[in-house]
């Protein structure tokens, strides 16, 4: 049985219901439900609260079981009491981001104004718009600093916007395998995964849900190509090699032959159980337009100049070939040269981009050092403040 750590609540709340919530693109979207998980107690000063920021397919049972698929949180390995982020000092914050499909308000979700389904109706959002409503409800909870903002993949993206826009309101920042802009290789793999929903004849122009079908082909293969960047060539040999799938020889023909022509149809068919297809569209725009430095004239320092007082550890792993270390090694260097206390490793894993979800020993004694340290910052400053 999974152990779950100490949840205490699991809510939507209801945003920007007098004020809109105005996009980057220029909509205005009114009211916003924002559906997240909370783990352990807010202290009565309120300053234990880490908010993690969640990546493509993520959502907000970060240590709780998923409601669809019955599997353990996805970070539930770090995340509960006594875990190297432990629930029983810290108040651990993980919402669904805008555009998703668990709760927050997105594509599957109805539209306020007309009493239908958003569909492709829904206003493409960026990283930025996500993280505001990630603002709007940590004033909801009356939090007005966090201890720590966490985010990886684009969890991290979303952190990066949390610095840059909201420094005086976090304490720390750690950034695992992400980018501070999205590259031409990425946005490349997202437009055949993009593409790939919209050529599946039960897409309907994103209006599948009017006709009660689903692109579910469509959605498989774009899951089938973007697993494949979170992954590493040697990981995938170690794990697959050339083995072929319950046979002793080849069928000659499009069987799935190969385990992991297998491995991948799996992760396809088990993917368009929890996901929207709409939902894939919209995140994965929002991660395409990701460009922090394209705000300072192509100046990264420049955006993290408010931020002098944020201490960051940014991880990379060796062989990420999505977020390649050197695209991580950039963001420490402009951290750096804007006056940023930073700390950077480049740990050597064979598990592709995925492994900041995994048990990679140094990446946890990296962040057990960076939290006990900013933990006793924490402490100095209050005693400093009487």
């Amino acid at each position: 049985m999974v152990k779950q750590a100490h949840k205490i609540a699991s809510q939507v709340a209801t945003l920007f219901e007098t004020s809109p919530l105005i996009l980057d693109s220029g909509v205005t979207l009114s009211p916003v439900q924002v559906a997240y998980e909370t783990y352990g107690t807010l202290n009565s000063d309120k300053s234990n609260a880490i908010m993690i920021c969640h990546a493509l397919t993520g959502d907000q049972y970060v240590a709780s079981t998923h409601p669809l698929t019955g599997k353990s949180g996805w970070w539930e390995r770090i995340i509960g009491p006594n875990k190297l982020i432990d629930t029983n000092k810290y108040f651990v914050i993980c919402s669904n981001v805008l555009g998703s499909c668990l709760g927050t308000t997105g594509p599957k979700e109805i539209n306020p104004e007309t009493g239908q389904i958003y569909g492709i109706d829904f206003p493409v959002i960026t990283i930025n718009d996500m993280v505001k409503v990630q603002v709007g409800l940590t004033d909801t909870l009356g939090i007005q600093k966090l201890f720590m903002v966490i985010g990886g993949s684009m969890g991290g993206m979303q952190a990066l916007e949390w610095l840059v826009d909201y420094p005086d309101r976090v304490g720390s920042m750690m950034l695992l395998a992400t980018a501070a802009q999205h590259s031409a290789q990425n946005i490349a793999f997202h437009e055949i995964g993009r593409q790939a929903v919209m050529a599946d004849p039960e897409w309907r122009d994103g209006k599948y849900q009017e006709h009660d079908t689903f692109p579910r082909k469509g959605l498989s293969v774009a899951r089938m190509t973007a697993h494949v960047t979170y992954l590493s060539e040697d990981g995938l040999m170690d794990k697959f090699g050339r083995n072929l799938q319950d046979r002793d020889a080849p069928t000659y023909g499009f069987e799935a032959d190969f385990q992991i022509e297998s491995y991948l149809r799996h992760q396809g068919s088990s993917f368009v159980d929890r996901f929207d297809a709409n939902s894939y569209l919209y995140i994965t725009r929002a991660m395409d337009y990701f460009d922090i430095a394209a705000r300072y004239e192509g100046k990264l320092a420049d955006a993290f100049k408010k931020a002098s007082d944020v201490p960051c550890l940014v991880i990379t792993f060796t062989s990420d070939w999505l977020y390649p270390p050197e695209e991580n090694k950039r963001i420490a260097h402009a951290l750096n040269a804007a006056g940023v206390p930073v700390s950077y490793a480049s740990i050597t894993s064979d598990r592709g981009h995925d492994s900041f979800l995994l048990d990679i020993p140094e990446m946890d004694k990296m962040m057990t050092g960076f939290i006990q340290s900013a933990e006793a910052r924490l402490m100095k400053d209050q005693r400093d403040d009487g």
